[in-house]
């Protein structure tokens, strides 16, 4: 027998409540001290027209993550801008992919990112198990002084 529709969705909302909670609990110490790379992976997709499997509405949000990191714009962000003592478990560059990806899918402001933080097909597509949450998104941005916006050679 099929489960119903509002089980269905609930079953998908503790799933991904399930996964964010995972992955900002005790991985978020063991991330510090292991060197680990930025959240956000540039990961292989597969484009197709399908009435069974997920899908999001920014299909494009992969490739630029991918293209960023091809064409080492993670590194030079990771490389330049230095704002975090620790990555835990968030990298410089993932946070400023975070807003230009939530810029790039009609974000409109920081409380958007909430909306993709939700979206498990999202999520699997940047190869996360979480992106940083609008509150966190927030505090990086606060970290910033007039010295660290402008022009450097």
């Amino acid at each position: 027998m099929k489960r119903s529709i509002p089980q269905r969705l609930y079953n998908r909302k503790r799933q991904i409540l399930n996964r964010l909670e995972k992955a900002n609990g005790s991985a978020k110490y063991e991330r510090a001290f292991l060197n680990a790379p930025p959240v956000l992976q540039a990961v292989e997709m597969q484009y197709e027209l399908s009435d069974t499997t997920r899908g999001i509405a920014h299909g494009g949000a992969p490739l630029f993550l991918r293209l960023a990191k091809e064409c080492g714009v993670v590194d030079a962000i990771d490389r330049n801008l230095h704002l975090l003592k620790i990555h835990v478990p968030y990298h410089e560059s993932d946070h400023v992919l975070n807003f230009a990806l939530n810029a790039l899918c009609d974000g409109e402001c920081l409380q958007d990112i909430e909306t993709r933080r939700n979206d498990e097909s999202y999520l699997n597509a940047l190869g996360a198990a979480s992106i940083p949450d609008p509150t966190t998104a927030a505090d990086f941005c606060r970290r910033f002084q007039p010295s660290d916006v402008g022009d450097h050679p």
